[in-house]
């Protein structure tokens, strides 16, 4: 595993050979379990933006264009999952931490679990109309799924973004390409991960609980061995009791 940086380095930056093809990208994101594509300081995890140019300040620069080219590629080629999770920011998982988290978050759902989910106070109305569409008509592109969900206007585009991340953040829904659909900037596609990840899903199907969630906090403190379990409860998402027993092997 590479080198932890100093604590009294700022950020959780990982040091590591420089990332420079899409297949060392996906090495990297298998090793890691989990990275954010740029640094954000309220998300205590590695990027691979640092990893691809060595800085610690994102910008929009060759190696951004890079990473951004591969959030597309790497889930089409099945190395890595993408979607933004980790606080609503961009986020790479390895498809084995995908299941623990899917297994810990219980949401390896079939795609027809929509209403239930809805029923059950775990979604808004809006997300769940968003998962309905993406269950009928298969992946679809942004414009494609507001219109279908009749979410076109400025306010509709508001509760479409709200309800999108909603969706990744449970990880639902995952980004799945993109589309050009007007002639400025391509289009996300989404597609729910029942359907994009379905192995995946099955794994996660089979885990207890309390397993998949202290094989997530193995995997975090093989990068951050003195992590305190309240880091870990904050980005996960658990309870400090939770972390504490997570992090008990």
């Amino acid at each position: 595993m590479e080198k932890e940086i100093s604590s009294r380095t700022p950020g959780f930056e990982i040091a590591a050979k420089r990332i420079a093809t899409a297949a060392d990208a996906g090495k990297f994101i298998e090793r890691a379990g989990f990275c954010v594509l740029f640094p954000v300081k309220s998300v205590p995890l590695p990027s691979l933006y640092f990893a691809v140019s060595h800085r610690r300040e994102a910008r929009w620069d060759a190696h951004a264009q890079l990473i951004w080219k591969w959030k597309d590629e790497l889930p089409r080629k099945r190395r890595a999952f993408y979607a933004k999770y980790f606080k609503g920011r961009g986020t790479f998982l390895s498809l084995g931490s995908l299941s623990l988290l899917l297994a810990v978050d219980e949401t390896a759902v079939h795609a027809d679990a929509a209403e239930d989910f809805y029923a059950a106070g775990r979604i808004s109305r809006d997300a769940c109309e968003l998962w309905l569409a993406l269950a009928k008509h298969g992946p679809m592109a942004t414009l494609e799924l507001r219109h279908t969900c009749k979410l076109e206007s400025q306010a509709g585009n508001k509760r479409f973004k709200k309800a999108i991340l909603e969706l990744q953040s449970q990880l639902i829904v995952t980004h799945s390409g993109t589309e050009q659909e007007t002639e400025a900037w391509a289009s996300n596609r989404f597609d729910l991960v029942s359907r994009a990840f379905p192995m995946e899903c099955r794994a996660a199907k089979e885990m207890a609980v309390d397993q998949a969630r202290k094989a997530l906090a193995a995997k975090y403190q093989a990068l951050y061995p003195s992590a305190q379990a309240s880091v870990v409860a904050r980005l996960f998402g658990w309870t400090k009791a939770q972390a504490v027993s997570a992090l008990t092997l």
